[in-house]
């Protein structure tokens, strides 16, 4: 069931933005942000698995609040690396470093691996919505591809300009109109979506 507002357990600007276009039919439910919604803390993320991290988040902002919310967590997966950079993702090169300097720290990580078709990954979301009651319910969707040797394009975050999709482009180089239709975030919040939808008379 859902309440009179959902929070979206995340301090990123394009995360919340497209969860709020994401769910604007429900038009009787105010979406906000854990700042908008007045709530400061800072989940820990300990867990070992995009599940166990998104489910950390969620529950910090619920047991606060008792009103639905939603958390992520997401990260890029490297079959060569043995499944790095996974949950590490963010901090996977070192604290407070850029998207560039993430991205050529992993192709440092990779130079060795000259054939493309070993240099498969894949990125994973998975989305923990706790409703009113406490529920909870877990959307997870990946989106493969292969790690490029080049940084290319100019749009999208973290690890978007070394992705390459089966299309032959860079997730950087799509819009992000483009970019929703096809990542895991996107599949992941459809998903949410139509489960609001099913369990919920609009």
């Amino acid at each position: 069931m859902i309440g009179r507002k959902i929070i979206i357990c995340s301090d990123n600007r394009g995360k919340i933005a497209e969860i709020k276009e994401s769910l604007c039919f429900l038009r009787d439910v105010d979406i906000l942000s854990k700042k908008e919604a007045g709530i400061g803390i800072d989940t820990e993320e300990t867990g070992k698995t995009f599940r166990e991290n998104a489910l950390l988040k969620a529950r910090a902002v619920y047991e606060l609040i008792h009103e639905p919310v939603i958390a992520d967590d997401s990260g890029l997966c490297v079959d060569a690396l043995n499944g790095e950079p996974g949950v590490y993702s963010a901090r996977y090169a070192g604290e407070n470093k850029t998207d560039t300097e993430k991205c050529l720290f992993l192709l440092d990580k990779m130079k060795n691996i000259a054939d493309l078709s070993e240099r498969t990954c894949h990125f994973t979301t998975c989305l923990c919505y706790i409703d009113q009651e406490g529920n909870e319910h877990f959307f997870e969707r990946h989106l493969g591809g292969r790690i490029a040797f080049e940084l290319r394009g100019q749009n999208g975050h973290g690890y978007d300009p070394i992705f390459l999709l089966p299309s032959g482009k860079h997730i950087a180089e799509l819009t992000l109109e483009e970019k929703n239709k096809i990542s895991h975030r996107g599949q992941a919040i459809r998903e949410f979506v139509e489960h609001i939808k099913s369990n919920r008379i609009c």
